[in-house]
């Protein structure tokens, strides 16, 4: 294949550089399988401008968190010259923030959960535990700017509230609380650009007690996913026309994987976040709904990888 020399970036120095490794790993060896000539490389552990020097001629981004899919690395291979899968540098960055997402969403009619940003100057009890009278219980609380469920907390009453917004300014120097959405949490994943993004299967997340935490993602076989969703045959097409028009609303391209909400009470879907570098484990989202429309998992790594581009050569 006449694709160069190929970096597989992993590990990096994010909140999640486990998940990562794993990623990483998957990818490589998925590669490797079809004869690409592939190698490992972690930024944790080596400058990225040893890329050039080393005559990597694409980069398949398998990082995740800040420093890997926040628009640093994106932008550090723009100078290089060295095309890449995935978002380019303003897409990466937006989508990276969560409350940045949801303004952009907003502006364009989209629906995501009401929610209030904490700075960094107004973390006090007094302005914390106000902050259910605005959004109601029980309510969500997290980094903006993390993934994986790092630093999440369900807020069930005031009482809580304090000690959930302390573990995620563990991660991050504001938080963002968020409305919580009673029913059914999905995912979305998308492949392409532009007019020819198209979204895949759309995937029904069960996770014991409705908590799909760090554990439940990665390492736990209670987890149920389900595909096809058994949504209606309405209810799975409005979810993949949102997804796309999120996705494209904020630049994305490659591929990507919207996260959503269908509410109980209406069947209305509400996004939560737009993952520019989705997880490419063995409990992986993106892996299952491309399996699901006849993509195993090596070409679905080498269809990404030959998509790899810089931002002044996408279309």
């Amino acid at each position: 294949m006449n694709l160069g020399k190929v970096a597989v970036l992993l590990g990096g120095t994010s909140a999640e550089r486990e998940v990562s490794l794993m990623s990483g790993t998957g990818v490589l060896q998925a590669l490797r399988s079809l004869g690409v000539d592939a190698h490992a490389f972690d930024p944790a552990e080596r400058s990225l401008h040893e890329l050039k020097a080393d005559g990597f001629a694409r980069a398949f981004i398998a990082l995740h968190g800040r420093h890997g899919e926040d628009g640093t690395v994106q932008g550090t291979l723009e100078l290089l010259g060295i095309p890449y899968t995935g978002s380019g540098v303003m897409a990466s960055a937006i989508c990276m923030d969560k409350v940045m997402t949801k303004r952009v969403w907003l502006a364009e009619g989209l629906p995501t959960p009401r929610w209030v940003r904490l700075g960094a100057g107004e973390l006090q009890r007094e302005r914390v535990i106000a902050v259910p009278d605005e959004l109601g219980l029980p309510l969500i609380v997290k980094p903006p700017r993390e993934g994986s469920s790092i630093g999440i907390s369900k807020v069930q009453g005031y009482s809580e509230m304090q000690d959930a917004v302390q573990l995620a300014a563990r991660y991050d120097h504001d938080v963002l609380c968020e409305e919580f959405i009673e029913g059914t949490e999905l995912t979305c994943p998308v492949l392409g650009s532009g007019d020819a993004a198209r979204a895949l299967p759309v995937i029904r997340i069960a996770a014991p007690d409705g908590n799909y935490d760090y554990e439940h993602k990665y390492f736990s076989d209670d987890t149920g996913y389900h595909i096809p969703s058994g949504l209606a045959p309405e209810e799975e097409a409005e979810v993949q026309r949102l997804t796309l028009a999120a996705y494209r609303v904020l630049g994305c391209r490659g591929w990507g994987r919207a996260d959503l909400m269908l509410r109980a009470s209406d069947r209305k879907p509400f996004l939560l976040e737009m993952n520019t570098s989705p997880g490419m484990t063995g409990h992986s989202l993106v892996p299952m709904s491309a399996k699901a429309v006849g993509i195993d998992y090596p070409q679905l790594c080498l269809q990404l990888l030959q998509a790899a581009t810089l931002d002044r050569d996408a279309a």
